[in-house]
């Protein structure tokens, strides 16, 4: 008896291919770099806030600086988040109408969105270093630290993702995934 083998009925992605350059390594360097800051921003407010939680209903307990400490937690991982999902276009946008665009136009029109956001987000960034400045030495309630550590994720995500807007201009938007949520 012959055993039975599965067959995908759609094709499986390639493998990506190594971004090529060095600004694209070293953009890639630094998504990984992030990746591993937004994993341990995730695991501490996790564990911080289940902490909180057992202790304040099993034990009748409190954590004075947990709730500080899980919303900067939730904070850094919010930011850190956004432009990985910047690189591979996956938040939201509509377009309606750039789809019934010809090819050309709606890729230019693409380019042109990103290279304005990326300004955008590049002075965003610049601000968001300036707030940090000003209020650095202004400390957390709870805990001996600066409260520019809630403005430090907004700097770096918005740097970030408009290094991957920037990409995105010259080079074109990503690919759409199949089984995308679109």
């Amino acid at each position: 008896m012959k055993p039975r083998t599965m067959e995908h009925t759609l094709p499986l992605p390639a493998a990506a291919a190594a971004p090529t350059g060095w600004p694209l390594r070293l953009l890639g360097a630094l998504d990984r770099l992030v990746t591993g800051a937004l994993l341990a921003a995730v695991a501490a407010m996790v564990t911080v806030v289940s902490a909180q939680v057992a202790l304040r209903y099993g034990l009748n307990q409190s954590i004075d600086w947990a709730d500080e400490i899980g919303r900067l937690a939730f904070v850094w991982s919010i930011f850190l988040a956004i432009p990985l999902g910047v690189r591979k276009g996956a938040h939201i946008g509509i377009d309606l109408l750039v789809d019934k665009l010809p090819a050309a136009v709606a890729g230019g029109l693409r380019r042109f969105a990103a290279a304005a956001s990326g300004t955008m987000l590049a002075a965003i960034a610049w601000a968001a270093v300036r707030v940090c400045i000003e209020q650095w030495d202004e400390l957390m309630s709870t805990v001996d630290y600066s409260v520019g550590w809630f403005i430090v994720p907004v700097a770096i995500g918005a740097a970030h993702s408009a290094l991957h807007l920037l990409h995105i201009a010259v080079a074109g938007p990503p690919e759409r995934e199949v089984g995308g949520a679109e």
